[in-house]
């Protein structure tokens, strides 16, 4: 091969695999070496089982050349967001309550995962239970970000982000509630993908009707956010959503976008303070869309109920889904978790009823919005990448925030109208700072989402551009 190892895509490298140009060993092997040469300085990765992982890419050169038909990620090197269960290796939750906790099952994205032939090489960090957009944690400290090491890397899919921008691995798993896979992918220069419900069903749950939160994906490109799809995605019986998607993930990428249809919104229409540099660089990369034949305009749909959709829903779901351990542990959970809780035990069956009713206005404006445009771009991140050693930005453009998310609006209203929704790099700031546009699109467009984003970066190609680790 004439590029190192570590620099390929998910789609260059498991196709090397495939043509026995490369072993499933000697990819791991240029794995670990990428840990061992960088995590020191990001602590991306906190969990290793570089011998289970070896025995795996063994057991994958065996089936290379056994003649059988090999899975989509045949040999494919890849750390898990701690978050997600993983059968016999740890998984804390970023929590000092889960730190020795080894799980006896896989979730499914991450048994969907194995099935399609990664090898499985440790954990990546996260922020305590995957509350907030910053990756800290009392158990393993804080993530960094690759391209500046002072700054933060995002979260709560910020571990993952970190290593992917790092070259330890091309493709790795994420969930998104408020933004945790689109803002680390714009602090990281990686892509970020957030499906419509139903397309990786997030399973086991507490709460099989739950919603607002999803599982999906982060790369250095979109059509490896594709291949990964084709492994991933699918509905299963234990899952109350059906599955939407229009197409299939391996519908090749290429796109006209001749005529399609863009409304474009700095602040969300709701006057959402945006740092001035997020915005100059997003909005010199407008032009790229009408170059490609696109109509860009100043459009956003009616998202007045999207905060108290978002607000009443998040408050309800942590109070389910965490409620109990903080009721047991106390102060051994952060203070930002022990808050979202409270404002879930405040919530009364008015308030179901008024975001009920907020989320059908909102559903109603959003579909009438895409009876005008076909997609839907806003900032990933009201910010630049900030210092890793805050807990969160408390103020952006001298407008000051009052809680923890507040700084994190720009994904988290996106996340209330339930869109399938995608982070794309889009440029840098004159600091050297990565910066992400988010782009959405009708509920099942999953595909064409992504065949718009590899569109603009065929045309800009941001993502190649590696940090000075």
């Amino acid at each position: 091969m004439s590029a190192a190892l570590h620099e390929l895509s998910a789609v260059e490298l498991t196709g090397a695999i495939r043509r026995r140009e490369v072993s499933a060993r000697e990819a791991l092997d240029a794995h670990v070496a990428r840990i061992d040469a960088v995590n020191g300085a990001i602590n991306a990765v906190i969990t290793e089982d570089r011998e289970g992982a070896a025995a795996l890419a063994a057991a994958a050169d065996r089936l290379t050349t056994s003649g059988a038909d090999l899975p989509p990620l045949h040999g494919l090197p890849m750390t898990h967001k701690d978050t997600h269960n993983t059968r016999g290796l740890r998984t804390t939750q970023g929590s000092a309550i889960f730190k020795d906790f080894v799980p006896t099952f896989d979730d499914l994205i991450i048994g969907r995962l194995k099935k399609a032939g990664v090898v499985t090489t440790g954990k990546t960090n996260v922020p305590e239970f995957a509350a907030g957009s910053h990756t800290f944690n009392e158990v393993f400290g804080t993530t960094v970000n690759p391209y500046d090491t002072s700054r933060s890397a995002g979260g709560s899919s910020g571990g993952v982000a970190a290593s992917i921008a790092a070259r330890i691995q091309p493709l790795g798993d994420g969930s998104d509630m408020g933004g945790s896979l689109r803002i680390p992918a714009s602090f990281c220069n990686v892509v970020g993908y957030r499906p419509s419900i139903g397309v990786v069903p997030s399973l086991p749950t507490r709460n099989g009707w739950a919603w607002l939160s999803r599982h999906g994906l982060m790369a250095r490109d979109v059509e490896d956010i594709a291949l990964g799809m084709t492994a991933i995605a699918g509905s299963d019986p234990g899952s109350p959503f059906g599955y939407p998607v229009t197409g299939s993930f391996a519908d090749p990428l290429q796109r006209d976008l001749m005529g399609l249809r863009i409304g474009w919104s700095p602040d969300l229409g709701l006057g959402v303070p945006v740092d001035r540099e997020v915005l100059r660089v997003l909005e010199g990369q407008l032009q790229v869309f009408t170059d490609l034949g696109a109509i860009v305009e100043e459009a956003v749909p009616d998202l007045r109920d999207a905060d108290q959709v978002f607000g009443t829903t998040r408050a309800f779901d942590f109070v389910l889904g965490l409620g109990e351990l903080a009721a047991k542990h106390g102060d051994a959970i952060k203070p930002e978790i022990r808050w979202n809780i409270e404002q879930g035990r405040k919530l009364t069956a008015q308030d179901l009823v008024d975001a009920a009713l907020a989320r059908t206005r909102l559903d109603t404006s959003v579909r009438r919005y895409f009876g005008r445009y076909d997609v839907f771009a806003s900032p990933s991140a009201q910010v630049l990448p900030f210092d890793a050693a805050s807990r969160y930005p408390t103020s952006v453009n001298g407008v000051d925030f009052a809680t923890y998310l507040d700084w994190m609006r720009s994904a988290c209203l996106v996340s209330a109208t339930g869109l399938p929704a995608v982070s794309v790099p889009a440029g840098f700031s004159e600091g050297g700072l990565p910066v992400g546009l988010q782009l959405a699109m009708p509920h099942g467009s999953d595909v064409g989402l992504l065949q718009v984003a590899y569109a603009f970066e065929q045309a800009t190609g941001w993502a190649k551009r590696a940090p000075a680790l």
